[in-house]
This record gives C-alpha cells, sequence and structure tokens, in this order.
C-alpha cells in the first residue's frame, strides 16, 4: 500500500470533485439545438387561419385529467370539466415536456418553439437567447403577445424578422409576487380586449392584418 500523506489525500479528494463536477457539465450541458437545416415547408391546407395560444403559467396538465373527490358534494369531480370538455371532443391536444429547471422561460420555449431549452441559457438568467432558435413565430405572418417582459423579448428579439412579432408587456414591478398576483392576468385580459377593440374597426391596417391568414 502506498502512503499518502494527508495533503496528497486533500489534493485527491479536490481533483475527484473537480473531474466529477466537470463530467456533470460535459454529459448533461449539451445544447439540443441543430443548426444549417433546410426550411422545408408542408404543401397541405392548415387546420386553421389562425392560432390563439393561451398560456397558464404554473397549470399542471395532469390536474387536468386528474378526477378530484369533492367532500362537499360527495362525489368524484374533474377540476376543469369546460376545458376537458373541449379537449376530448372539439380539438386535438398534446402535452409539452421540459426539463429542470421548471421555470417559465423553459416552459415557454417548450410549448412555442418544440425543444428543450438551450442549457447555456441558465448562464445568462433566463434572460437572453445566448443560442439562436426557430419558433411557430417565424412561420407566422404576424405575432400578438401580451404577457411578461421576462418571456415576450426572447421570442421577439429571436425572431428571423423583428417586425413580424409585436409585444405588450406590464411592467416590471408587477411580477412582486408578495402581494395580489391576479392583476397581472387582468392586466393582460385588459390590453387584449383593448387589442381587439381597436382591430374591430372596418378599413384599418390592424383590421386588416387581423383578417388574414398565418396569425398568432
Amino acid at each position: 500500500m502506498i502512503p499518502v500523506s494527508r495533503n496528497g489525500l486533500l489534493l485527491i479528494g479536490v481533483l475527484f470533485h473537480l473531474v466529477y463536477l466537470m463530467s456533470i457539465f460535459d454529459i448533461y450541458f449539451r445544447s439540443p439545438l441543430v443548426h444549417g437545416m433546410t426550411p422545408h415547408k408542408i404543401g397541405l391546407p392548415p387546420p386553421a387561419k389562425r392560432l390563439v395560444l393561451f398560456v397558464a403559467d404554473g397549470l399542471r396538465a395532469d390536474k387536468i385529467y386528474e378526477p378530484h373527490y369533492n367532500k362537499t358534494v360527495d362525489r368524484t369531480e374533474e377540476l376543469a370539466p369546460y376545458l376537458l370538455g373541449k379537449i376530448r371532443t372539439e380539438g386535438s391536444w398534446g402535452v409539452s415536456h421540459t426539463r429542470v429547471p421548471t421555470e417559465s422561460r423553459p416552459g415557454h420555449v417548450a410549448a412555442i418553439a418544440g425543444f428543450y431549452e438551450d442549457v447555456s441559457a441558465v448562464t445568462k438568467g433566463w434572460k437572453m437567447n445566448p443560442v439562436e432558435f426557430d419558433s411557430v413565430f417565424n412561420e407566422s405572418r404576424h405575432t400578438w403577445s401580451f404577457g411578461s417582459p421576462d418571456i415576450l423579448p426572447m421570442f421577439a428579439e429571436g425572431a428571423s424578422d423583428r417586425s413580424r412579432v409585436d409585444t405588450f408587456m406590464y411592467p416590471p414591478e408587477f411580477e412582486d409576487f408578495s402581494g395580489n398576483g391576479d392583476r397581472l392576468d387582468t392586466w393582460v385580459f385588459d390590453e387584449a380586449t383593448r387589442f381587439f377593440a381597436n382591430a374591430s374597426r372596418p378599413g384599418s391596417k390592424l383590421n386588416v392584418m387581423m383578417h388574414e391568414d398565418q396569425i398568432v
């Protein structure tokens, strides 16, 4: 047996943990993006002329399908019967998966861009796009989005044509969740209502744009 001094053992321990830490980054911190591919367009007609996307941050998909026992009426019922009815009878559906950390940005990227968020984004505090990526907004004629200043800019700045994506964002100070958090939803609802009221004016540029196809 080779005798090892206290300092030698300490050095071996430090080297081991450094290699162990680097191996985690080498194995898991790999970008899922593949660049240089040729875009392809499907020749079939789309199922709809426009897409209206609602994102309820923090709403777990399994809770929509999971039955709930209501003690008040002593029966098992669904937590979201209206949404579940639409899913089952009128629409197509799927479940979007993401990876840790399960924050807002990775979840939005998974739903809108269709891939796991590039891990290098964590080094930017989820505020910037360290790697360019494609999203459904790039394939739209125009997109109007309402919501968080932490989420919307990454899709707007990362769009192939910045003029295609309009963003309406509430002030950053609204994201103080120590108080009443529903004012974020109220702000989005009010702004969207105001937007559709402006778009309903016949002959306006916004009205013409809203009646085109490939609109989000």
